[in-house]
């Protein structure tokens, strides 16, 4: 039989958030696959944990990957571990999940701490919808075409960012988004934890004059629906309703699918569309 790949979660700061059954795991698998070598092997000294340890991260996931499913098909089970928090968030773990379930291996995750989460629930920001976007692509088009679907976002919005570059991607948040409320977490769990609540505006002119330091959340107020719907009647009211009708026949619905169409997008009643386009011939 297949071997197990268990998610474990680590702590993004505070070592206390890891969890028992995280621990219990990770001594009790026969490997564990760990983002940065280096780093992990802090934590499992601090918790005594002697598992063998290998590298997995984002420049060695296909081969690295390849060869893990292999040791889990010959029926070893593997712990993968992130840098800090839960595996597979913004991280390489996507892939080796995606490979596992391709070959038929079982996949399980042992809850624990993720940024985005902590750093949602602090902002004061609205909770039950968000839309997790981590890093913003390094590529100037696909950077420019996230910010534009993001400009028209009504969920609340986490991002990720490292400190050299957050005042530029404030910057570019408020060309794009506007003056939008924003708070911005810093060292999470740790000791000098500090969660800035203000205005993109205001958190620029802040972290200008106080350069940050550690990895950055930011969780940013999505877009009212109201200004949405009031931008979209906008736009139709400065076309005439033949126009506008138009558009949805040459879409192949009936003309009477199509003022009611009509009517939805404008806020009126069906029959005041139809009415107007009465009078009109």
């Amino acid at each position: 039989m297949s071997g197990k790949l268990y998610l474990c979660a680590t702590p993004i700061g505070n070592l206390e958030d890891i969890t028992y059954r995280v621990l219990r795991i990770l001594k009790e698998v026969d490997l564990i696959a760990a983002e940065d070598t280096r780093n992990s092997i802090k934590l499992l000294n601090h918790f005594e944990i002697k598992t063998p340890m290998t590298s997995y991260h984002e420049y060695n996931k296909f081969d690295k990957g390849r060869y893990l499913v292999g040791q889990l098909l010959d029926g070893k089970n593997i712990a993968l571990i992130t840098d800090a928090g839960t595996p597979g968030i913004s991280d390489p773990g996507e892939e080796l999940v995606a490979m596992c379930c391709e070959a038929g291996i079982e996949v399980t995750s042992l809850p624990g701490a993720a940024a985005c989460i902590t750093a949602l629930t602090l902002s004061g920001l609205p909770t039950r919808r968000f839309a997790f976007e981590a890093f913003l692509p390094s590529d100037k088009k696909e950077r420019a075409c996230i910010l534009q679907e993001l400009k028209n976002e009504t969920r609340t919005i986490i991002l990720y960012e490292a400190p050299h570059r957050l005042v530029k991607t404030l910057e570019e948040l408020y060309a794009e988004l506007g003056d939008r409320k924003i708070s911005l977490c810093r060292e999470l769990t740790k000791k000098y934890e500090t969660v800035f609540r203000d205005t993109l505006s205001q958190a620029i002119a802040w972290y200008k004059e106080n350069p940050p330091k550690g990895e950055c959340v930011m969780v940013l107020a999505g877009r009212p629906r109201e200004e949405l719907v009031l931008e979209e009647r906008q736009k139709w009211e400065n076309m005439s309703l033949e126009e506008h009708l138009a558009i949805y026949e040459k879409e192949g619905m009936s003309r009477k699918d199509a003022m009611k169409q009509v009517a939805k997008d404008r806020g009126i009643r069906k029959r005041d569309v139809y009415q107007a386009l009465l009078n009109q011939e």
